[in-house]
């Protein structure tokens, strides 16, 4: 079928199921400015396919995505007209997720971390692998946590909880996950794939109208929560990547990065 967003995303049509993959398994599906562009416009491609109702979203390899890439963080430290796009794009993702008509079911794989984090819970039902973790650590690394976060975790679980989850930067299990919100059910990591697309096929053979009508009221729940937190947490994300606190945490790990490659190596 089309897909213009080939390689970074693969699209595959089961009968009206659209199976959407990050596919950088090599950089555990991270994103870089290809992938996150491609993330922004490929809902809107969704939506004009006449035969789809419903759509799996998961990652190649093993993590459904590491968040964002270090190195594309480096760009954005010089670039600014480059972060401020990725800026301009977040906000778009977030949107183009809430205004989506057709269902969207997350097979978290593996680690869900930072933007992936928020693509996941941005989903309509999300299912999570036994082996996978949530985690947004944009505090830990230095950054705001403006990209869904901030916005919308407050609403899924209850401000106390996303205020020690964002502050911490800490790992959520699956189990975790499940029984504070951010996903529906644990699903054995064999059987993650096959138990999403069943339950994409559920949804696209439900009314169109109904599911599509029905999601639309729900998600002006989350459009009300977002509404203002969104454009100040985005406006403090791009200030975050000048501070110094943020450059020598991203320095550091990726001097660790170096020398454990360099270990393994030798």
């Amino acid at each position: 079928m089309d897909n213009p967003f080939a390689p970074e995303l693969l699209i595959e049509a089961r009968g009206a199921v659209r199976i959407v993959t990050l596919n950088r398994p090599e950089a555990l599906n991270a994103t870089n400015e290809a992938l996150h562009r491609a993330l922004v416009r490929v809902w809107r491609h969704l939506a004009e396919d006449e035969g789809a109702r419903a759509v799996v979203i998961t990652g190649a390899g093993r993590a459904f995505s590491a968040g964002g890439d270090f190195e594309h963080f480096v760009e954005l430290w010089d670039d600014r007209e480059l972060r401020r796009a990725e800026i301009d794009g977040a906000r778009r993702l977030l949107n183009e997720m809430v205004d989506f008509p057709l269902p969207v079911v997350a097979a978290v794989n593996g680690a869900a971390v930072g933007l992936g984090a928020n693509l996941a819970v941005c989903s309509d039902i999300v299912l999570i692998a036994e082996s996978a973790f949530i985690s947004d650590p944009h505090v830990g690394v230095g950054l705001t946590a403006a990209d869904g976060g901030a916005p919308t975790w407050p609403l899924l679980m209850g401000m106390l909880r996303a205020k020690e989850y964002l502050l911490t930067s800490a790992r959520i299990p699956a189990d975790q996950a499940v029984a504070i919100g951010l996903a529906n059910r644990v699903v054995p990591d064999a059987d993650l794939l096959d138990e999403a697309i069943a339950l994409a096929e559920r949804l696209a053979a439900q009314p169109p109208q109904a599911v599509q009508s029905t999601k639309r009221a729900l998600n002006m729940h989350v459009k009300r929560a977002v509404a203002g937190v969104l454009e100040y947490a985005l406006g403090e994300e791009f200030a975050s990547f000048d501070t110094p606190e943020h450059q020598d945490l991203i320095r550091a790990f990726m001097a660790r990065s170096a020398q454990r490659a360099a270990a393994s190596r030798a």
